[in-house]
């Protein structure tokens, strides 16, 4: 898809890991243990969909683009919103995650559309072909 896209995926892969490092050593004993497992999901959320934006920066076609957006906002509006709820405690933060999930699904859907018409178009080539 591009270069710009394979640099916002290894930026978030990045932030991933450098945040899941801080949540691991330098909120240890600070956070509640059920804040430190919401600011753990919110790692685990966001190093899954790092992984998906890398795959998609470097694998995918044009058609993918929609997919990564939708992704890449799910990362920001749900674990940064974990990430600002459980290290502050400002519950409208939490509020805004659930718009996160819904922005992964709707990237999910999109993926499963975007791989039907890849199917589509590799059997047709593969009909072309053997005429």
């Amino acid at each position: 898809m591009g270069k710009s896209f394979i640099i916002v995926a290894g930026i978030s892969g990045f932030l991933a890991v450098a945040l899941g490092a801080f949540g691991a050593h330098g909120l240890e004993g600070k956070l509640t243990p059920e804040l430190l497992d919401i600011y753990k999901t919110g790692v685990l959320y966001h190093l899954i969909h790092s992984t998906l934006l890398a795959v998609l920066a470097v694998t995918a076609t044009e058609g993918f683009k929609k997919t990564f957006y939708f992704i890449a906002a799910g990362i920001v509006l749900f674990s940064f919103s974990l990430y600002i709820y459980s290290t502050t405690g400002i519950k409208w933060f939490a509020m805004v995650t659930p718009f996160g999930g819904v922005a992964f699904l709707i990237g999910w859907v999109m993926l499963i559309v975007e791989g039907l018409k890849v199917r589509k178009y590799v059997e047709l080539k593969k009909n072309q072909n053997s005429e």
